[in-house]
């Protein structure tokens, strides 16, 4: 591949789905791995018409991780990236990104996906997934990640009969 790569001026918008769970030792968020690169990422994708932005990462979430949830109205943060769009022999077209990041509370983690054969997906305690991803600004967002949880309720064990 050669050197040559044409970035585009224009920083264009995404929108990215933060999942999360309540887990034994506090909140766990998923991560899923980058169909071209296999680096670890969150469900992010480009504006939708007629969606908003927690609606278009919601349905991310959906087709990249298989989760369903409660996605939060209110953003996060945001980080940036730079996106390739073209890949070929003679030049890379690259694509400056800003993701707009919403929370969303996984209550469903299908087995079957749109996107589970290009993917692979992992859950980790949020200082973990900071270490694993590669964008300054998303393992900040990470490490600082600490939703207000409802205290850990772990299954009640059945007793033995006397």
């Amino acid at each position: 591949m050669s050197n040559t790569a044409q970035p585009q001026t224009e920083s264009a918008a995404q929108f990215g789905a933060l999942c999360w769970r309540a887990g034994k030792a506090g909140a766990e968020v998923l991560l899923i791995s980058s169909r071209e690169t296999g680096r670890w990422v969150i469900p992010k994708g480009w504006p939708m018409k007629g969606r908003t932005g927690p609606q278009a990462a919601e349905i991310e979430a959906w087709e990249e991780a298989g989760v369903k949830g409660q996605i939060a109205d209110e953003k996060l943060g945001h980080f940036t990236y730079t996106k390739v769009l073209k890949r070929d022999t003679k030049k890379e077209i690259l694509q400056p990104c800003i993701v707009e990041v919403f929370p969303l509370q996984v209550a469903k983690f299908a087995p079957e996906f749109p996107e589970q054969r290009q993917r692979r997906r992992k859950w980790f305690a949020p200082v973990d997934a900071a270490r694993k991803v590669a964008e300054a600004e998303l393992k900040a967002m990470l490490s600082a990640f600490n939703p207000t949880l409802p205290p850990y309720d772990p299954p009640i064990a059945k007793r033995k009969k006397r």
